[in-house]
């Protein structure tokens, strides 16, 4: 079928969109990266935009040997795979009963979850619940307190809800029990999803910051995003004492660019793995039949 000239100007208009769209999303990240492996004088300047300006690895020499953003960085990374792997879990769990007619108090064990989701619960109660449970100062507190997210296992509900019911069926007929039938046949076929809201848990458990903020007293256990702002508000922690002591290639505005590039990147990363997966799995769970 022949496109016509409005059908073609809109295609045109809606490209050039998504690629406005992609450029300043994308440029920032590369003025970082720029930054980061360009001179101090450069740098300070305002000589840099998308390519290094004296290109010099000084900055990325000084963070990659900083001990304290490494130590931070395997406790972020902790937080990711064991939040992601028990919030995966838990939804999981919660949503395979929700997604059953058979499930006769479904419908207001749904009305208090979508109650949660309006109302958040007060700051001052919620430090002071995590505080009675003994979690203070542990990375516990970063992971149980928001170990269920509820749009995220509202939609792995809703997926499962498309999932035909005579599978079910068939699976009980064979012998297959409650767990079985989750694990044997609805995981499987569920890969979009758990793929897209895995993801979603990462990213929220990488970037961490605010229940650190609240809940982690020694510095040694900060996670990477609350040493990431410790060092950008305090930069000569980041620089010590190197830029006292002579002439270095790096200062704290390239330190603060590879700072940050740091801890973005290794997300960054991961998204490409799974994009198959993380557009499928969006639409699909969020329709309805």
């Amino acid at each position: 079928m022949r496109k016509t000239t409005g059908d073609q100007l809109f295609q045109f208009f809606n490209y050039a969109f998504l690629i406005a769209a992609a450029a300043t999303m994308l440029l920032p990240l590369l003025q970082l990266l720029a930054v980061s492996f360009s001179s101090p004088i450069a740098a300070d300047s305002k000589q840099v935009f998308l390519l290094p300006v004296e290109f010099t690895t000084a900055s990325w020499s000084h963070i990659l040997q900083n001990t304290g953003l490494w130590r931070s960085f395997g406790i972020t990374v902790y937080i990711t795979v064991a939040g992601t792997l028990l919030s995966m879990l838990f939804s999981v769990l919660t949503a395979y009963p929700l997604s059953h007619k058979q499930f006769l108090i479904r419908k207001p064990i749904m009305l208090g979850i979508i109650i949660t989701m309006i109302f958040n619960a007060p700051m001052i109660p919620f430090f002071l619940t995590v505080r009675e449970l003994g979690m203070m100062n542990s990375l516990w507190s970063l992971i149980f307190p928001g170990v269920i997210g509820t749009f995220n296992m509202i939609i792995i509900r809703t997926f499962f809800t498309g999932i035909p019911k005579e599978l079910d069926d068939s699976a009980r007929i064979d012998g297959c029990n409650e767990a079985g039938i989750l694990f044997r046949i609805y995981m499987p076929l569920s890969k979009p999803v758990i793929a897209t809201v895995s993801l979603f848990y990462a990213v929220g458990y990488w970037n961490t910051f605010q229940r650190a903020v609240l809940f982690i007293r020694d510095p040694e256990k900060w996670p990477l995003q609350t040493k990431l702002r410790a060092y950008l508000t305090s930069p000569e922690e980041l620089a010590a004492v190197n830029l006292v002591l002579g002439d270095y290639d790096f200062n704290t505005t390239t330190l603060k660019a590879a700072t940050i590039l740091f801890a973005t990147i290794p997300i960054v990363l991961v998204y490409p793995y799974l994009q198959k997966y993380f557009v499928k799995g969006s639409m699909l769970g969020s329709l309805k039949e």
